[in-house]
């Protein structure tokens, strides 16, 4: 792990470009419109949300599981691995990776049926499909994808540093702590370093709140031009949530969406079906990973 943000992977690989994410979904792009997508990320990040709830794991946990998800598809179509599978291998990684614990098998599982059936009814019909071994296999591919840069730096502790700096403001960091968690819908998590997101979350909450702390913004040594774009992107999904009906339009938007490519070898061997393995292929490096003491 590296000792501080800027000599880490989460630095020098994962701070993406805006023009590169977009140009990597086209192929997504081409099946459902850029507001539908923005639509389906938001629903696969509240049902990771709900797992980690139901699976009481640390927020911290929660926000690591969404951003592998979102890396995940920065990089690959929707249709590579189906994302109701993705979802929890997700959740599964980063409780191990923030040192949360291993979630028991048979719990992440039972898990994600109660909550598929009871909170998710209206985007999935029947029963959960996958089981333990497709998590376990699906997880190889995420740790191919992601090259096992797995350590990531998150908001929430710059955002408790800041607020500490403005003591007698010190009621602004629920507040910032909730957009901060909203933030984790958009792409801003891929696009900018934790630090600007924190400072971004945080001068919302002052205008919410209507603090006047003009001056301690003033002496911040940042890009204020960065800071507004980020208030900006989070500011378009609470515009979006005005209008968008979830229940209604989420299962049309899922299916819409191509379906990953069965492999019949595969799927005979009772393994992982929903993975298109000529797009992504297992690494050996993945494996060895997993194979390590304690993984």
């Amino acid at each position: 792990m590296a000792g501080n943000f800027w000599q880490s992977s989460h630095y020098q690989q994962w701070v993406l470009d805006k023009q590169d994410l977009m140009r990597e979904r086209q192929a997504d792009l081409k099946v459902i419109t850029e507001d539908e997508y923005q639509k389906v990320m938001i629903f696969f990040s509240n049902f990771i949300q709900a797992l980690g709830e139901q699976l009481k794991v640390r927020q911290q946990v929660i926000a690591t599981a969404t951003i592998y998800f979102k890396r995940f598809y920065a990089r690959n179509s929707l249709k590579c691995i189906d994302p109701w599978l993705m979802a929890p291998t997700c959740i599964f990684l980063a409780s191990k990776v923030e040192e949360f614990g291993v979630i028991s098998n048979s719990r992440l599982i039972t898990t994600c049926q109660t909550v598929v059936k009871n909170k998710f009814p209206h985007a999935f019909n029947g029963d959960y499909p996958y089981r333990i071994q497709n998590v376990l296999e699906c997880e190889f591919y995420l740790l191919e994808m992601m090259d096992c840069c797995l350590i990531l730096y998150q908001p929430y502790r710059p955002l408790t540093q800041f607020c500490n700096d403005l003591k007698p403001e010190n009621d602004l960091l629920p507040l910032s702590w909730r957009i901060v968690n909203d933030s984790l819908r958009t792409d801003v998590p891929l696009l900018y370093p934790p630090y600007l997101i924190a400072i971004a979350c945080l001068h919302m909450a002052c205008v919410i709140k209507q603090k006047d702390v003009k001056q301690w913004f003033a002496e911040l040594s940042v890009d204020m031009d960065k800071i507004l774009e980020i208030s900006r992107q989070i500011l378009a999904l609470y515009e979006m949530w005005k209008t968008y009906d979830e229940k209604k339009e989420i299962a049309g938007i899922l299916s819409k969406i191509p379906k990953p490519k069965l492999n019949p070898s595969r799927e005979e061997g009772n393994n992982i079906s929903n993975i298109d393995t000529t797009v992504i292929p297992t690494s050996q490096a993945a494996i060895n990973w997993s194979q390590q003491p304690g993984k």
